[in-house]
């Protein structure tokens, strides 16, 4: 299935989709390649369009930052499905790299989640994450996580695939449990294994606590996809480099907090600027052609030429000079 065509071509170089290949396409041949390759998480079409031109091959968007940004409310389950598949399509069209979307918990049962599947991939997603926790969910890393059954969990992934192959898609598949923190890194392992064997592309376990158990879980399912969550500032996994990670086995690297928490606090530096009666110092933000560069001003403005016409100078009517 072809994606969504994003407002301006790629540029020449650019390391995302290419001609005739779908999103999900480029995802997974991008994971195929050596290496951990990462994704930095955005909120909005321009922080994904940053990501693009930064040179990533790959943009995450993730359910926490787009739930602060889009309804300044924490990530506990309130952002609903409408609003974060609308995210995704403006995501979407704005960038000519594959994207994943943060899925949550598939807002509902197996028929819920074939519905946002389905909504994922019309939306242009490359893939989505799903995960494993009990309405409300809460936010990774942080305290009171539940999580459904096994045979429910599994049985979400079966829906997620039953969904993908009567989309005729190929929407890669993030299966996430957030059982090592709800229950036990033995139990976190049966269930990757449970969701590689159900069809997932990419295996995921959440707040793992040391390098041991990020070793323990790249030899489960040796040859689908894992992926690490660096999360920054405080978060309970190792905070390792892409080399390090690829080393012990992971294929994709997201990470959550980088561009919201830089862009909170370039806000409040800004305002406290304003506040005192001055302008947020010139080496603080990007000057206001740069700004047009990255919005696509000149781009816009170069291919608008081909589409103009002289007007014809109005006729007098005769007799009148």
């Amino acid at each position: 299935m072809a994606g969504r065509a994003p407002y301006f071509a790629a540029e020449e170089g650019a390391r995302g989709i290419r001609p005739g290949e779908s999103p999900a396409a480029a995802l997974r041949r991008i994971l195929a390649s050596p290496g951990a390759h990462q994704a930095p998480c955005c909120f909005d079409a321009l922080g994904a369009r940053l990501v693009e031109r930064a040179g990533f091959p790959i943009c995450f968007m993730g359910g926490f930052c787009v739930s602060a940004a889009r309804l300044g409310l924490p990530d506990v389950g309130l952002i609903s499905y409408g609003e974060m598949v609308d995210q995704g399509r403006l995501i979407t069209e704005a960038v000519s790299v594959p994207v994943i979307g943060d899925g949550d918990n598939g807002y509902g049962n197996s028929m819920n989640i074939k519905r946002t599947i389905k909504g994922y991939i019309n939306a242009g997603l490359a893939g989505i994450m799903l995960e494993d926790q009990v309405a409300p969910k809460a936010c990774g890393h942080t305290e009171g996580r539940k999580v459904i059954s096994r045979e429910e969990a599994v049985m979400h992934i079966k829906a997620a695939i039953d969904a993908r192959k009567e989309s005729a898609s190929d929407i890669v598949i993030v299966a996430r449990t957030d059982s090592r923190q709800a229950v036990s890194l033995d139990e976190a392992l049966w269930r990757v294994q449970a969701f590689a064997d159900a069809g997932a592309d990419v295996l995921f376990i959440d707040a793992l606590a040391s390098v041991e158990e990020m070793k323990a879980f790249c030899a489960v399912a040796p040859g689908v996809p894992k992926m690490a969550n660096m999360l920054e500032g405080g978060g309970k996994t190792p905070i390792l480099t892409p080399a390090e990670l690829a080393e012990i086995g992971f294929s994709l690297v997201v990470y959550p907090l980088s561009l919201i928490g830089v862009a909170m606090r370039a806000m409040e530096d800004a305002l406290l600027a304003i506040k005192s009666g001055g302008v947020p110092p010139p080496s603080s933000l990007p000057s206001f052609q740069e700004i047009k560069d990255t919005l696509g001003f000149n781009r816009y403005y170069e291919e608008d030429k081909q589409y103009s016409v002289s007007q014809a100078q109005p006729s007098l009517p005769s007799g009148k000079s």
